[in-house]
This record gives structure tokens, sequence and C-alpha cells, in this order.
């Protein structure tokens, strides 16, 4: 899954949001400079990955998006953050705008805590309101078009909107299926730390 994604499945607490959304900046034992509610973001972020990358109907998403090589798994979790925002009101009782802004203004408070990885792209993300930029097709768009030029232009993720469109119902499906799965997870995992 994607940032969205992450921060949603936080269950509305600022430090375990924090730590999920750094996570991918935070290698091996290095979680543990943290304070303990980071550590369990951190941690339960590495659990949702584990998850997603073994659970069949993400398998099955990505390969509509086999065309991307070893990237058909960004692309599928920038896909299902999409899905995640067009759906929003069916998952949290906070707008979009609303809960992105609460979330941003977290980071902005933090931003001297964040890892320098997260420090050097998050202004773009802020400006550019990434977060809400999942709910539209043209958002997604925008998003695949700047991921491609992270990767030099090899990825050529920024083709992977035509898959989306032509595939649209189905992936959104698939989504459907695996999230419910997630929320599952994640309450047991939620469950455990308390």
């Amino acid at each position: 899954m994607n940032f969205l994604a992450h921060i949603y499945l936080s269950n509305n607490d600022p430090d375990i949001q924090l730590g999920n959304f750094i996570a991918d900046a935070v290698k091996g034992k290095k979680y543990l400079d943290y304070p303990d509610r980071i550590q369990q973001g951190i941690l339960l972020h590495r659990g949702i990955d584990s998850f997603t990358d073994s659970h069949s109907k993400v398998k099955e998403a990505k390969r509509f998006f086999s065309a991307y090589g070893h990237y058909a798994g960004v692309v599928t979790d920038i896909v299902f953050d999409y899905f995640l925002a067009k759906h929003w009101l069916q998952y949290h009782t906070t707008p979009l705008d609303e809960f992105t802004e609460v979330f941003y203004m977290l980071l902005d408070y933090k931003f001297e805590t964040l890892p320098e990885r997260i420090k050097a792209f998050y202004p773009e993300m802020r400006r550019q309101n990434w977060l809400l930029k999942y709910a539209t097709l043209g958002g997604i768009s925008d998003i695949l078009f700047q991921m491609n030029h992270r990767t030099k232009n090899i990825s050529k993720m920024n083709y992977a909107i035509l898959e989306l469109r032509e595939h649209h119902d189905t992936i959104e499906q698939l989504f459907f299926e695996f999230f419910e799965d997630l929320e599952g997870f994640v309450f047991l995992k939620q469950m455990a730390l308390q």
C-alpha cells in the first residue's frame, strides 16, 4: 500500500501515523531510535507491506501492470490508494481534504524529527497535495508521471494510467476484496500491541 492507506490504517493515532509514514526511510533496527509509539507505527508499516505483498488479490492486480517489471508493485500500491481515496467516505467519517490537512499539520509540527529522505520530498508532497490527488484519475496520472520522472524515465510508470482505465472495474473489485482482509489484519495486529 502507498502513503494514504498507511496513514489511514494507523487508527487516527498521530505517533502511529508518523511511524507508518516514515517507515520506508527507516532501515533495519534504526526504528529503535524512535519513541515507542512511532516504533509501533514503523513495525505496523512493515507488517502491512508483508501482508500486502503476499496477498493473492494484490498479486492478481499486479498482473495488469506486469509491463512495468519490478515497478508493478509500486504502480499497484498507488492505484490501490486511488481506490481508497475514491471511496474514502466508506472508510472514514472525516472528509479526505480535512483528513489530509490534519496529517500535513502533524508533519509540519514534527518536521525536524523526519528522516532526511522524507524531508527532501515532503514540501513538494504538501504543496501539490499528493494525498488528495489520489482521489481522481487525473491526480493518479500526475503521480505516476512524477514517479516515472523520479526513476529518470526508466520505469515508464506514467503509461500505467492506460491499464488502469482499461481494467478499472476489475482492479477496483480486487481492491475491495483485498482491503477488507487488510483491515482485518491490521485490527488483529493493533489488538496484539495493546
